[in-house]
């Protein structure tokens, strides 16, 4: 019996030791076993610039006028740790959760007015005081209700070439605690829309502007607010190696240039690949590598040929007319298929991770898989090192190449 109690004491023993391994006993901090998250309502309004980067938007519409400004209204909702807990004071007081927004152009016959449904993260950059502190914010989601490019009922609009367009949002703001259960939001918002080039055109839609909110907080109380809590331990990190191996796919369409114009290939061409990425862990919000990445894209140098068809007018008629019609052909295997090497860094938070990456092809045949190329990807974690990535791929800087959707799995990964 004496040996039973012994194992169960142990056994009792070791399992408050490991919900309390990150939270260890300190001189100056005190444990918290549990603290209780923070729910808030969001509300904002989002007057914008449109950025002039397409004729459509310059004016070559059926307004004969600029489309200039937009005009955005979000609600959002989202949790947050308690800004004493050791997550809180490790990542800056992170909120994460769900938002809805709706936009304006001032040109519902050619653009629509498009909703967009997200997920969004956020946390502290700097505290100017108790109640006052500087905040950023992303956001990543699709949006629909637009009214894309058609050459017969929409022509002008070379900006969207879907109904249903990715939505990239990045943004800073001041934040200021009116009361208990009142914040008050002001800063600076920017905002992408595009289908990935997954259908051309794909010019895009870039907007700039303000971010005039206010923030409902369901249980927060004013000892959180004044910081009046005892503190966390934030466990020592041990830096370290881990491994990334990621498997994407995709697929796009193509402008195919042809003399001093673009021409809108129609065939949809799949998209492959993989990364391998071996990264240094430098503390807990930041890590560092260089990475081997792999592509198949059967879209890579395509070239078009012109032909002239000729076609009668009518049956009575032997007068005929000439039309110029494409032909595309794919260009074989091996001018599809690039091997490259990349610097990496990512940005880690709870839940999510941002991925930068810049890189060139050192392997690879000619024409489009010759040169640079950039990633940007969010990381969305699942369970046991494993993760979602959702990328976009870059061409030198400035050709819009695909999107790099995939699941990848971390090795040596420490909680």
């Amino acid at each position: 019996m004496d040996r039973i109690n012994h194992l169960f004491q142990k056994i009792l023993v070791g399992s408050i030791a490991s919900c309390l391994y990150f939270l260890p006993v300190n001189a100056q901090d005190t444990i918290q076993v549990y603290k209780p998250l923070l729910h808030k309502l969001s509300a904002d309004f989002r007057p914008e610039y449109v950025f002039q980067t397409n004729d459509f938007l310059r004016g070559e519409n059926d307004h004969h006028a600029c489309i200039d400004q937009a005009y955005a209204f979000h609600l959002s909702y989202s949790f947050q740790y308690d800004e004493a807990s050791t997550i809180g004071r490790i990542y800056g007081n992170p909120y994460q959760g769900i938002g809805i927004g709706s936009y304006t152009f001032n040109n519902t016959a050619e653009m629509g007015n498009p909703i967009a449904f997200y997920v969004f993260q956020g946390a502290r950059l700097l505290q100017f005081t108790k109640r006052i502190h500087l905040n950023y914010e992303w956001n990543f989601g699709v949006s629909s209700g637009w009214k894309p490019y058609n050459s017969i009922t929409n022509p002008n609009n070379g900006g969207v070439g879907t109904a249903l367009n990715a939505y990239i949002n990045l943004g800073l703001y001041v934040n200021y605690s009116v009361t208990q259960h009142i914040d008050l939001i002001t800063g600076f918002t920017l905002s992408h829309f595009s289908n990935g080039n997954t259908k051309y055109p794909n010019a895009g839609i870039n907007n700039g502007g303000f971010r005039l909110g206010v923030a409902y907080y369901f249980n927060r109380t004013e000892e959180q607010i004044n910081g009046a809590q005892d503190k966390a331990y934030i466990p020592p990190f041990h830096r370290h190696m881990t491994y990334d191996l990621m498997m994407f796919g995709s697929w796009r369409r193509k402008g195919v240039p042809f003399e001093d114009r673009f021409l809108a290939d129609p065939i949809h061409y799949a998209v492959a690949g993989f990364s391998f990425v071996p990264m240094y862990n430098f503390c807990y919000r930041f890590r560092a590598g260089i990475g081997i990445d792999g592509v198949y894209d059967a879209s890579s140098n395509v070239t078009a040929e012109e032909l002239t068809v000729e076609l009668h007018r009518t049956k009575n008629d032997d007068s005929s007319i000439d039309l110029n019609q494409f032909l595309f052909h794919q260009a074989p295997f091996n001018r599809q298929v690039a091997l490259g090497a990349s610097l990496r860094a990512e940005y880690v938070m709870p839940f999510f991770s941002i991925n930068v990456g810049v890189g060139y092809n050192f392997l690879y045949a000619k024409g489009d898989t010759r040169g640079s190329y950039q990633q940007l990807a969010l990381k969305i974690k699942l369970f046991k090192g494993s993760y979602l990535n959702i990328g976009y791929n870059l061409h030198n800087f400035n050709i819009p190449n695909f999107l790099m959707l995939g699941i990848g799995y971390r090795f040596n990964h420490n909680r």
